[in-house]
């Protein structure tokens, strides 16, 4: 079984970096969620991504002393959050997942948590539901 400690023991700080940075080169280039990131604020998008994922999987505290609770949702709302916005946020999550991660199993469960988060955040009905 993948733990989250041996996801942090895989890829480390310098992986965790790696892979935000992989993430956010394919998000300023995106159509539909690019515009959400102001264009003064990439570097601290990038930034509070990988804190957080730095303290969600290695217990790593500076995303807690900076910003505190992580409130995805909260900090989320302003953004109109569909389908097709988790859809997009979950393929670039996976290409960089894919550029960064040698592990499949790594990858894997990785994912899984990406996707997750990613429904989580929806915060808009789609028509039918």
């Amino acid at each position: 079984m993948i733990t989250e400690e041996l996801i942090f023991a895989t890829l480390g700080e310098k992986g965790f970096e790696q892979l935000t940075k992989a993430f956010y080169r394919r998000v300023r280039e995106d159509e539909l969620i690019g515009p959400m990131y102001p264009d003064q604020d990439w570097a601290g998008a990038e930034e509070r991504l990988r804190e957080f994922l730095l303290f969600r999987f290695g217990a790593v505290t500076r995303y807690l002393e900076k910003r505190g609770h992580p409130r995805l949702r909260a900090r989320h709302m302003p953004f109109r959050i569909g389908i097709a916005e988790r859809d997009r946020w979950v393929l670039l999550m996976g290409e960089a997942t894919e550029e960064v991660v040698a592990d499949a199993g790594v990858r894997d469960a990785l994912m899984e948590f990406f996707a997750q988060v990613a429904d989580f955040l929806r915060n808009t009905p789609e028509e039918g539901e």
